[in-house]
């Protein structure tokens, strides 16, 4: 038996988060999935705080399978988002590594 962690891409895990819960998704519209997201991502902060690793890698996993399934109700294919506005650097200077002013939201 393995223990490693299996890789997964960006892609795929927004094809298996709609394949499990797409039909539920798309009942509860944009609007109810956002309030979820929401919440995790309260989750999040808390566990930030005060959380284990484990307790906080679990919010982050769920706080990126919310927000996948908003993608997934939009019909936003995550990984064409990210490459366009990501994969050629810094949205804000263009760089590999951001060289905006620290006061700027890049």
């Amino acid at each position: 038996m393995s223990t490693s962690t299996p890789h997964i891409s960006l892609r795929d895990f927004q094809q298996l988060i709609l394949q499990m819960y797409g039909a539920k998704d798309v009942a509860r519209g944009i609007d109810g999935t956002f309030m979820w997201l929401m919440e995790e991502v309260g989750e999040l902060a808390a566990a930030l705080r005060e959380g284990t690793p484990a307790e906080q890698a679990a919010e982050f996993a769920d706080v990126l399978a919310w927000l996948t399934t908003i993608a997934n109700v939009a019909r936003i294919d995550l990984t064409a988002a990210v490459a366009e506005k990501y994969g050629s650097g810094c949205p804000g200077c263009g760089h590999l590594v951001c060289a905006c002013d620290n006061a700027e939201k890049p």
